[in-house]
């Protein structure tokens, strides 16, 4: 019989486990708060009692960073690169991954490395050529150019976190509907994808987030007379920082913040349960 570790030692390890991830949780938790309530204050107040709770919500802090700030042409603007990209890196990572993992053929190893290859790939060793394909090809200060970039980035962890969600699927699911005359393409989008569903949803967020937040490839690809109206929350942001920060108006700087930040921390927190099952179901069979 093997012998049991005292319940003391399960207890200590336990109790110090929860303990880091509570403070781990009020360490990433509390800055989001402060920024959330320091958006409804004034000046006065954030400069003066930046711990306390605001007097009043002002409501008008938001509509001014959302039109004289131009918080909200630079929402748009993300809102349609996020979009556009984020539906390019599904589609194409999906059908990649599911031929990878599903079909064997000559160089399919290789091409699954080089993907992923390119996820360590530093994105700051491409910016220069980047930028003069990007400028050659005539997507220099355009969304479709942003749009592109961003897909080629996202491509090789998509292919690679699908790629092994894809082995987990049972395979008598696809062996019946191509018995009973489904198309390669019919099993694709009509049984696979959708069996793929949390793994979708999973690596959707991931790739939302990280084209949401995007600074680099904006400022890199984003340039030119004009491209002001063209920008990106993060870009808009940090020209409120800048600008904002000499006017002393930090309560709209707040509530531009308050403004980037919330659509994806309301996504996630909506999906969160997808996430996880995703996560956690590409490591099953």
């Amino acid at each position: 019989m093997r012998r049991r570790a005292p319940r003391g030692r399960f207890g200590v390890v336990n109790a110090f486990s929860h303990t880091f991830l509570v403070g781990w949780a009020v360490l990433t938790t509390f800055p989001l708060v402060w920024a959330l309530v320091s958006s409804f204050k004034d000046d006065r107040e954030i400069l003066t009692s930046a711990w306390s709770l605001p007097a009043k919500l002002r409501f008008d802090n938001w509509v001014r960073a959302w039109t004289e700030a131009n918080i909200g042409r630079y929402f748009l603007n993300t809102a349609v690169v996020v979009s556009g990209a984020l539906v390019l890196t599904m589609l194409l990572g999906a059908m990649a991954a599911y031929v990878l993992a599903r079909y064997t053929f000559k160089f399919s190893r290789t091409i699954y490395f080089v993907f992923v290859g390119g996820m360590m790939f530093p994105v700051f060793l491409a910016l220069v050529p980047l930028f003069f394909v990007v400028k050659n090809l005539g997507l220099l200060s355009t969304h479709l150019g942003l749009i592109l970039v961003y897909t080629a980035y996202s491509l090789p962890f998509t292919v690679f976190f699908l790629t092994a969600f894809f082995r987990t699927l049972p395979s008598e699911v696809a062996e019946a509907a191509m018995v009973d005359g489904c198309s390669h393409w019919g099993l694709f989008f009509r049984i696979m994808l959708p069996m793929a569903r949390p793994g979708l949803i999973s690596v959707g967020i991931f790739n939302l987030l990280g084209h949401w937040n995007q600074y680099v490839l904006p400022i890199v690809l984003m340039q030119g007379q004009g491209a002001e109206r063209k920008w990106v929350l993060t870009q808009g942001l940090t020209a409120l920082t800048i600008n904002q920060g000499y006017a002393g108006d930090y309560s709209a700087l707040f509530a531009g913040m308050a403004i980037a930040m919330l659509p994806v921390l309301i996504l996630y927190l909506v999906f969160q349960r997808q996430v996880q099952s995703g996560l956690t179901a590409g490591h099953l069979k």
